[in-house]
């Protein structure tokens, strides 16, 4: 996709969100990276972190509030994706909870829309593309994702497409999943990136996408 605009203002906002533990874990290494990058934020951005329940609804109350006394630019939602050996930007969000876990509420909805009488899907507003190769140059490890599950992760990427589309169109935004951290992972085996090496790739995606006028035409895309 093209056509994306730069972020104007002389010090762009950016709101950057992760969420709390969940499925029994007790970190999630989406809020250790938001927390690292606020802290010491891209030069020329002002990054506000805010953490998200793990819970369907709640979840979209909690970033709308946050939207709402941020006013960013750019809003950026991060989540953690066990298994994925690097960070992925989302592409797409889809209008259905499916969830095979319950979230941290107990709440396990079967085949519901996240916004009824929604859309099929929203994609992301932020130039995808770029944005990976944004952290392949910093040094890590990073793909496009044409899938952001059924589980809370979705619900938030697609509420935001949600909000964007319907009452916040000046804002530019969209879905990064990010690894499992080292101390998450016991079997030894299970791909994982430490917090510091996410938190950098996030930072370079975060100046692309405040930056970047058109999204590249590469290829990044799947067979299956």
């Amino acid at each position: 996709m093209s056509g994306y605009s730069g972020v104007s203002g002389a010090t762009p906002r950016v709101l950057l969100t992760g969420f709390e533990p969940f499925g029994g874990e007790s970190a999630n290494p989406s809020w250790q990276v938001a927390e690292a990058v606020a802290a010491t934020p891209p030069p020329g951005l002002a990054v506000t972190a805010v953490q998200l329940p793990c819970v369907f609804g709640e979840s979209l109350t909690a970033l709308r509030s946050a939207v709402a006394e941020v006013e960013p630019d750019l809003v950026v939602c991060l989540g953690q994706a066990g298994g994925r050996p690097g960070v992925t930007v989302e592409r797409v969000a889809i209008n259905v909870d499916d969830a095979r876990i319950p979230d941290n509420a107990g709440a396990q909805p079967i085949d519901v829309p996240v916004v009824p009488g929604g859309p099929a899907a929203y994609f992301s507003t932020l130039p995808v593309k770029a944005c990976v190769a944004a952290m392949r140059e910093a040094g890590v490890p990073a793909a496009l994702s044409n899938t952001a599950g059924t589980f809370v992760c979705n619900h938030i990427a697609y509420g935001l497409g949600h909000l964007i589309a319907t009452e916040l169109p000046h804002i530019r935004g969209g879905f990064v999943h990010v690894p499992w951290s080292p101390a998450q992972v016991t079997n030894g085996t299970s791909p994982s990136l430490p917090i510091e090496t996410v938190a950098t790739g996030i930072r370079a995606m975060l100046l692309t996408a405040a930056t970047t006028h058109d999204d590249l035409q590469v290829t990044e895309g799947a067979t299956h």
